[in-house]
């Protein structure tokens, strides 16, 4: 069984903005709130995948020369 929690001193403001994004959505406030919940989550390991991945030393000025000549051959 998935466990079950309340969370507590959410500010007013937050809870009517959560409870006015659910009706947007077409969804009861629970069932919003746990798929944004689901949605956070996922970006927990994201920090831990970026650090583990090469840093290539490409320097601003070349970035900027590319995007120059790719705009310019449209």
């Amino acid at each position: 069984m998935a466990p079950t929690f309340s969370i507590r001193h959410v500010p007013g403001d937050v809870a009517a903005r959560l409870e006015k994004l659910a009706a947007q959505a077409g969804l009861p406030l629970s069932t919003f709130a746990q798929q944004e919940l689901t949605a956070a989550a996922r970006c927990a390991d994201n920090a831990e995948l970026l650090g583990g991945l090469p840093s290539l030393p490409i320097d601003r000025d070349s970035i900027l020369e590319v995007l120059r000549q790719t705009r310019a051959e449209r």
